[in-house]
């Protein structure tokens, strides 16, 4: 039996949390599915799997094993599909990380055209504003709002999210609105901190070419996009934001821009890949997929 083998019978023993289970699934005697998960933990010199009458589980090495094998034989059999005419379409599961209201409000509901299109292709979406470690996560792609970081990983620059400067109406009424920057003395903002450093961005904002940039005073501190926003609808204090996250709200009349001419410089919007000489095909056609949609709704 090669390694392969073992890798699907080890993911369908997971998957089945039953080694009986796992050998009728793949038409196996279940000594041949316990002989190849004991070869496997030997030859890796580590548990995989808990053992109990009633359950198998994995342990956390197991856990980690089991996403990379997943990977590993879902790259093994596209590649193999090259040579096989009738398995042209792309196929296997990708897992893709993306910024909380991208996620949410952009690729989610685009996602069942994507689906459709490649009905071989499994997907899952974390939708987070913490930056995940794609290789010790085991994530596919990821994408990136802002500057990057070196890290060694392939970057696909995607465009730039216009950003503005917004507040309520009912924050105008009480503070007024400031036309330049010189006016943001006397002015609080909704402090945003970085959930992955902690760091409060101070105000920004491009001048003559230059990018400029003063902390602010504010009494209300958050860590997410969502609160941020939130925040800002209750008239808490001024933000800067993608254009097209308080899209809705400025249309409506329940945000509104102010100092168009002092915006901060547009974000970076990226797609991140771990380090591989050749992309899987299943994620060519879903990092083109995404460029597209990105481009017509938000940039």
């Amino acid at each position: 039996m090669d390694r392969i083998d073992q890798f699907r019978i080890f993911i369908r023993v997971v998957d089945c949390a039953s080694f009986t289970r796992a050998a009728a699934a793949l038409g196996l005697p279940r000594s041949t599915v316990s002989a190849a998960i004991l070869d496997l933990e030997t030859r890796l010199g580590a548990r995989l799997l808990h053992r109990t009458t009633r359950k198998v589980a994995p342990t956390l090495d197991g856990a980690a094993f089991h996403e990379r094998c997943l990977r590993l034989v879902a790259d093994v059999e596209e590649t193999e599909s090259l040579f096989r005419r009738a398995a042209a379409r792309p196929s296997g599961r990708l897992r893709v990380d993306a910024p909380g209201r991208i996620g949410r409000l952009v690729i989610a509901p685009a996602l069942p055209s994507f689906l459709d299109a490649y009905p071989e292709i499994d997907l899952e979406l974390g939708v987070t504003d913490r930056a995940v470690d794609l290789i010790e996560d085991g994530v596919d792609c990821a994408l990136r709002v802002g500057a990057l970081d070196s890290s060694g990983l392939i970057a696909r620059r995607i465009g730039e999210l216009p950003l503005i400067n917004v507040a309520s109406p009912s924050y105008f009424k009480r503070y007024g609105a400031p036309r330049t920057p010189a006016d943001l003395a006397g002015h609080v903002a909704v402090r945003y901190a970085s959930p992955s450093t902690g760091r409060v961005e101070d105000w920004e904002w491009v001048e003559s070419g230059v990018l400029r940039t003063t902390p602010m005073r504010g009494r209300v501190g958050v860590n997410s996009a969502e609160a941020y926003i939130a925040c800002c609808l209750a008239g808490l204090g001024l933000i800067q934001i993608p254009a097209y996250d308080v899209r809705g709200h400025v249309e409506a009349g329940a945000l509104r821009e102010t100092m168009p001419e002092f915006r901060a410089a547009p974000a970076p919007l990226t797609l991140l890949y771990p380090h591989r000489r050749h992309l899987s095909r299943r994620l060519q056609v879903f990092a083109d997929w995404l460029e597209d949609l990105l481009r017509r709704e938000i940039l």
